[in-house]
């Protein structure tokens, strides 16, 4: 991109010139979009004129300033989606994290939660009733990419919240991320409503706009991690104007709505986006980065090869890099490696044969050296996986050598004769599937390769594109479409095990691509009591109580249900230039309105 045509975009007039400061308060990879539903056309409250709308500005004249600054970065893949109510991937929640504001946010430093759209909010006497107070300083706007011009087009009010919320829920949605919000009282009845054959009230949902800005939500039972649920992009404000009128395009360039630090400029799919600073954001003088140049390079190597030539500001390390990254005397100085609150396992389609044998799922997760694919292969100082939640989340057991999976090739043998398949003997070739990355591959090989060994069969390797990948490993692609094993990482969204082993594997509240029932003949006692825990553990109140609940629902996911078979934790593995001051958040999508350049 040339940013020289970037030149008379921000001399824009702000309408705004006071910033309402933040006051203290109390107290997240990934599906393609859907087409347009009867959630997006029928009329809601939200739609309705409030004392609090203005009518449309015009576009602020441009004028003649100095030369805008830019980032530019890789986002490795196309957006599934810019959708709030759709997106379930990291790629989709870092470019909404910097489009749309959340009720709350995260602190960059601490991951505590911080007011963001919401000013405060208070929490009834019983922890089942919150009240966020808006600021009023808030505005959708419209970027217009053939005249290079925003236009203000009124506040955000407490309407859109609401309607946000409800339009997630919305069965019609279909939104795969909507789970999340099941903590909401009536959320996971209305959401699991059988369209069109059973009805539902969406009045049922507890989610109110008392005023233009105040918004009341009401719990199913007490959750103290409730504000950090709703920082999350499925519970933001969404613009039902744009919605109504382009369906499921409504997040395409010149027609999209956004209230965030940025505004998309430029889509072109599968090849790159633009992202330009929003004049009318209320914290507008705090964001110093004017344009935000995004590519959609998939193979890492060339993504490195760009920064290596100055095209990229900030970039992952590729697998094969990092000896000479790590010696060399310039980018070891730009090198960045240290925990980070993921995930990388590999899950098993539990109802698809041979994987519907518990007993054949031990033995491709005992079989597993994941120290020595970390030693020979990651290289990035990474730590073995015995659980699904990592260090750093509420009710982890990350890391305990008495709960979880550990690599055992003589014990993965055993298990593989239990299931019927001595040596590997009349075991049938199956499929592994990743999404299509040079670094998931070369982790798919090796881990191919101690299959082979450890167990003596033969596992075929495929991979997808992002978006089609994350379709064909849903819960609900036909079995026979499904591969046998397929690899996933899962990140926080916030701090809790209730985000994890709750909200990521419970059958009725969660995403669940292993696809694990209480119907399974072998294990479906197992899976009873795994749900009933999560459950129990999302309302117990005591800390002791449901860390001991999370310690049990982690050796119940990992071992004796065998649904996943977790790899390693997570470390971010990163080089930037030296002009670029950034940071590596932890929980939440990238805060890229917060980092600066200094060049």
């Amino acid at each position: 991109m040339n940013s020289k045509k970037w030149l008379t975009i921000f001399g824009v007039l702000m309408i705004v010139s006071m910033i309402v400061p933040l006051l203290a308060a109390c107290g997240p990879t990934e599906e393609p979009q859907v087409e347009p539903t009867k959630a997006q056309v029928e009329p809601t409250k939200a739609a309705e004129p409030t004392k609090a709308q203005v009518e449309p500005t015009k576009a602020a004249e441009p004028t003649e300033v100095t030369e805008p600054v830019v980032m530019h970065l890789n986002l490795g893949t196309e957006p599934p989606t810019l959708d709030p109510a759709l997106a379930t991937d990291t790629t989709s929640v870092d470019c909404d994290e910097n489009l749309f504001l959340g009720l709350t946010g995260f602190d960059a430093k601490t991951d505590e939660v911080v007011p963001e759209l919401a000013l405060d909010w208070t929490v009834s006497a019983d922890g089942t009733v919150y009240t966020f107070n808006l600021r009023d300083d808030a505005y959708w706007i419209r970027y217009d990419p053939a005249t290079e011009t925003f236009e203000q087009v009124r506040p955000v009010t407490a309407y859109d919240v609401e309607y946000g919320i409800q339009r997630t829920v919305r069965p019609e949605t279909a939104s795969d991320y909507a789970y999340v919000l099941y903590i909401i009282k009536g959320a996971m009845d209305i959401n699991i409503t059988e369209i069109p054959t059973d009805t539902y009230d969406i009045a049922d949902l507890g989610v109110r706009a008392l005023d233009d800005y105040t918004i009341e939500i009401e719990l199913e039972n007490p959750a103290g991690f409730f504000p950090a649920i709703a920082s999350m992009w499925v519970a933001r404000p969404m613009p039902k104007e744009a919605i109504d009128e382009y369906g499921d395009q409504w997040t395409e360039p010149g027609q999209i709505m956004t209230n965030g630090p940025y505004a998309l400029a430029e889509w072109t799919h599968d090849s790159h986006m633009t992202m330009v600073k929003n004049p009318y954001y209320y914290a507008a003088d705090n964001v110093q980065i004017d344009v935000i140049d995004l590519v959609m390079i998939v193979e890492a190597s060339t993504a490195f090869a760009m920064y290596e030539n100055g095209e990229l500001d900030s970039v992952g390390v590729p697998l094969d890099d990092m000896d000479r990254v790590k010696a060399d005397p310039v980018l070891s100085q730009e090198l960045y490696i240290a925990p980070d609150a993921c995930t990388y396992y590999y899950g098993f389609t539990t109802d698809k044969a041979p994987f519907d044998d518990v007993h054949v799922r031990r033995a491709f997760s005992l079989a597993m050296d994941r120290q020595g694919l970390i030693d020979n292969v990651l290289k990035g100082g990474q730590l073995p996986a015995n659980s699904f939640a990592c260090a750093g989340i509420f009710g982890n057991v990350a890391s305990d050598p008495t709960v979880g999976v550990w690599s055992d090739p003589a014990a993965a043998r055993e298990e593989l004769a239990t299931a019927g398949y001595p040596d590997g003997a009349g075991f049938p070739a199956i499929t592994l599937m990743h999404n299509t990355s040079e670094g998931h591959a070369k982790i798919a090989q090796a881990i191919q390769q101690m299959w082979q060994e450890t167990l003596g069969i033969v596992v075929n390797v495929e991979n997808q594109e992002w978006a089609v990948y994350l379709d064909t490993i849903s819960k609900d692609t036909p079995v026979e479409e499904m591969p046998h094993v397929w690899r996933m990482g899962w990140c926080a969204d916030y701090p809790d095990q209730n985000n994890w082993v709750h909200e990521v594997f419970n059958p009725e509240a969660g995403a669940n691509r292993p696809r694990i029932s209480v119907d399974d003949p072998q294990v479906g006692e197992q899976v009873a009591r795994f749900i009933e825990l999560t459950w129990a553990a999302s309302k117990e109140q005591d800390p002791d109580t449901r860390a001991e609940m999370y310690r049990e629902a982690e050796q119940l996911l990992v071992w004796d249900i065998a649904a996943i078979a977790p790899i390693y934790f997570y470390t971010t593995v990163n080089v930037t230039k030296p002009y670029l001051q950034r940071n590596f958040i932890t929980v939440g999508g990238a805060d890229w309105f917060n980092w600066t350049i200094t060049k």
